[in-house]
């Protein structure tokens, strides 16, 4: 019998590896942001953050949880297709120890929530994750189409920005329609070339595995229709309001500084949209979330770079601080809790 601690060692050095490249490029984007900033800049952005409102930051941070709690209630249906009814205490608790734990190892959250429900409400944790994947796949397709919402309706400065941009690259640039038209040629050239050739390419492993995994997301999706037609109403509700209070925290923001606080409900999706982008791209979105956030800010809306920065760190930071306060308080809860059960 083979013995499986090497496996498991190799298994956390690789999450070392991994925790280390990202944390790494967080912390380079803030020392590659701090080295162009003049002394002026930086006591300017110092006093940004003295003169902001942080009653609105309390707001944000109140925003925020509240997105993590309706996250808690839909987490909630996909265990009740199942015949589980966690409560809403330990679903919500596990949600935000679960953004907690990711601040420190990419996706460790998502174990970290499925053992709290299972200490908590004897949840075996194989069942969590199926619902965490489910979950994961639903969000990603649901970022997807929010971008192309966004790239075809997205209107005033931030188009002209796009657009601008794109021209100091490009010599020309397509109209809308050409855009549409070229799209519609390429999906039902896939369409064609997936009923002709797909099977014959399933032979090769890594399209063996692209055809697993879109299987999977497909099977995911579905999973949340079979719920009932009520069940899966609410779901399809409970995912507009998260994404709709992501975009209200950074509106709440705007409001801590007088300089952005003109900027409407557009100017958030505009920011919210990069600040996602900065999220996938170091651990917890240190450094590239709040550096995104500041440059649509600046070059989409003319927001001073000061201010602009103040304001990205400040929508990272008090996201952070509301998953920290709470995330803490309620991994206190927990083991007291498990620690009591034992007891008895």
């Amino acid at each position: 019998m083979s013995d499986p601690q090497p496996s498991h060692k190799k298994q956390r050095v690789k999450d070392l590896v991994r925790m280390a490249i990202f944390l790494g490029i967080g912390f380079f984007f803030i020392y590659w942001f701090l080295l162009k900033l003049d002394p002026e800049q930086k006591t300017a952005i110092w006093n940004s953050f003295r003169e902001a409102n942080y009653w609105w930051v309390a707001l944000a941070m109140g925003c925020c949880l509240l997105s993590h709690f309706v996250r808690a209630l839909r987490w909630r249906l996909l265990f009740q297709s199942m015949n589980l009814s966690p409560t809403v205490n330990h679903t919500f608790g596990s949600v935000v120890i679960a953004y907690m734990g990711n601040l420190a190892f990419p996706r460790a959250g998502e174990v970290m929530r499925c053992a709290t429900l299972r200490t908590s409400e004897g949840i075996p944790i194989e069942k969590s994750l199926g619902t965490v994947v489910t979950e994961r796949i639903i969000d990603l397709l649901a970022f997807g189409i929010i971008v192309l919402i966004g790239l075809v309706v997205m209107l005033g400065k931030a188009k002209d920005w796009l657009y601008d941009t794109l021209s100091e690259k490009f010599n020309h640039l397509p109209n809308m329609a050409m855009i549409i038209g070229a799209l519609v040629v390429l999906a039902l050239l896939a369409f064609v070339l997936y009923k002709l050739l797909w099977k014959r390419l399933l032979r090769f492993k890594p399209f063996a595995k692209v055809d697993e995994l879109v299987r999977g997301m497909v099977v995911g999706v579905k999973s949340v229709f079979h719920m009932g037609r009520k069940n899966s109403l609410l779901f399809v509700l409970y995912s507009v309001a998260i994404y709709l209070l992501y975009i209200l925290g950074g509106l709440i923001i705007f409001h801590a500084f007088g300089e952005t606080s003109w900027l409407g409900l557009r100017a958030a999706f505009v920011v919210y949209l990069f600040g996602t982008v900065g999220m996938t791209f170091s651990q917890g979105g240190i450094g590239v979330y709040p550096a995104l956030v500041m440059m649509g800010l600046t070059d989409i809306y003319g927001i001073s770079t000061a201010v602009g920065t103040a304001c990205g760190w400040m929508l990272w930071g008090s996201q952070q601080a509301a998953v920290i306060a709470v995330g803490a308080a309620y991994m206190i809860y927990f083991s007291m809790r498990k620690k009591r059960r034992e007891r008895e």
